[in-house]
């Protein structure tokens, strides 16, 4: 299949159906830290995705280790994608799902404004730039609540700065795929850089800074962790990156401007969060805002 200039119903309907899994994901994810350490959780999800990755290509007859130039943008790639996860697993021990998943999704406000420096013919123009300044003043009015409503730990703000971060690595990993080799390599050779490198990282990061190993496992352990790496870290994540490759990334990131409200629903519904009418409005400000910058 040829890289394409716009979406179609394919791919409207395959990233939809991805920001269903990912706000679900981080209600997942939360739930498991009462019963695995946030280290322990990112690191083993992220190594049996890449074992089901590495299996699919070994069925399909894919050649993962061929020299094509795309190890430099493979480690630098694993690697944010590893600091990434760091941040959202370690933040959902201080703010809520429901927070959480809002802050991760100014990504898009990060790929918009870097992909002009990889492709000129994204060059931003003024009604972007004026949705990029509306989409940063709605996450940053929705931080500051963090400060004056802090949850039971009280560093609610730290959180939702890790949430943050998150964003931005999450944009840094979409950019250094469009921006290296990466970007002619397969999804499952992209995906299995990323997961390798982030499951080993991450698994080490849990061992040195002494984190308990999971050594008990319950159903409900097995069942949460199972969902984020069967059907969020390698079925979504192998379908992400496939349309990365062949739709326009900007127009793409927008539409995942639909996963908060799903990670909204999700962290009401199935952990009780308290929604306050903030967050609402700032999720709904975000919106219009990368709209702007992607319409």
């Amino acid at each position: 299949m040829q890289r394409k200039d716009r979406l179609d119903r394919r791919a409207v309907a395959g990233v939809l159906g991805c920001c269903v899994l990912w706000g679900l994901n981080q209600v997942a994810a939360k739930a498991a830290l009462n019963e695995i350490g946030p280290l322990w959780e990112a690191g083993l999800r992220s190594l049996g995705a890449a074992a089901l990755v590495f299996a699919w290509s070994l069925a399909r007859g894919l050649k993962l280790f061929e020299r094509d130039g795309s190890l430099r943008g493979g480690l630098l790639a694993g690697s944010l994608f590893a600091a990434e996860f760091a941040c959202i697993f370690i933040g959902l021990q201080y703010t809520t799902a429901s927070r959480m998943v809002v802050f991760i999704y100014l990504s898009p406000f990060v790929v918009a404004l870097g992909m002009p420096f990889i492709a000129a013919s994204e060059r931003l123009h003024a009604r972007q730039v004026v949705g990029l300044v509306l989409a940063f003043g709605a996450v940053a009015w929705a931080f500051s609540e963090g400060f004056g409503h802090a949850s039971g730990s009280g560093l609610q703000w730290f959180g939702d700065l890790l949430g943050l971060l998150s964003a931005v690595f999450w944009g840094g990993t979409t950019l250094a795929i469009r921006g290296t080799k990466l970007s002619q390599a397969s999804a499952e050779k992209t995906l299995l850089y990323q997961l390798a490198i982030s499951g080993a990282a991450l698994t080490l990061a849990a061992i040195v800074v002494g984190e308990p190993a999971p050594l008990a496992w319950s159903w409900r352990l097995a069942g949460l962790l199972g969902f984020q790496t069967v059907i969020v870290s390698f079925a979504s994540y192998l379908a992400w990156f496939w349309m990365i490759r062949h739709y326009p990334a900007t127009r793409l990131a927008s539409f995942t401007l639909a996963t908060p409200l799903f990670g909204l629903l999700a962290g009401a519904l199935l952990l009780g969060e308290p929604i306050t009418l903030r967050l609402v409005v700032a999720l709904v400000a975000l919106a219009a805002g990368v709209v702007m910058v992607n319409k």
